[in-house]
């Protein structure tokens, strides 16, 4: 996540030679691996805390991660209520239906590999191939927004981590 806002900032201040245009691949890329990772390290936490299998499901599908921390947090009901898990994630959950929404992406289809390739695995060209013109990106929108999306996973996982786990070591 660091490394895409960190991207984005450098290109809106260096985009002379088109920084942007280059790096705006691995911006998204490093931006939804990073979602993936976190969402993947807060399911392993409450698949502890729950004493539950630590079984991570969901391949690369972040829409369908989320929606499994989100009910495992339901499930879980400690330190960590649905209600100000769904404020605290706000922005995330809006970019993952946006991002879905933009990429056609299915419940079968995840289309996460859009930024990796121009196609999928049945060699279909993704949303911006084949498209006349440019696909933007508001830059400075997105670097706004995933600070705050990396500051509310970052705060929901060292909760769940230093605070939820760690406490059971001093009991």
């Amino acid at each position: 996540m660091r490394s895409a806002i960190e991207l984005s900032k450098f290109a809106l201040n260096n985009n002379e030679d088109k920084a942007a245009d280059i790096l705006i691949f691995p911006i998204l890329n490093n931006a939804n691996h990073g979602i993936e990772l976190y969402l993947k390290a807060l399911t392993w936490m409450l698949n502890k805390k729950l004493e539950e299998e630590n079984r991570i499901e969901g391949a690369h599908n972040i829409r369908q991660i989320y929606a499994t921390v989100r009910a495992k947090v339901k499930k879980y009901g400690g330190g960590i209520q649905l209600k100000d898990f769904d404020t605290e994630t706000q922005g995330l959950h809006n970019y993952i239906e946006e991002l879905f929404d933009k990429t056609q992406a299915t419940a079968k289809q995840d289309k996460m590999d859009f930024s990796r390739y121009p196609f999928d695995n049945k060699y279909e060209n993704h949303f911006y191939v084949d498209q006349i013109g440019n696909v933007e990106i508001d830059l400075e929108n997105f670097a706004e927004r995933f600070t705050y999306i990396h500051q509310s996973l970052e705060k929901l996982t060292d909760f769940l981590y230093h605070i939820e786990l760690n406490q059971e070591q001093f009991e």
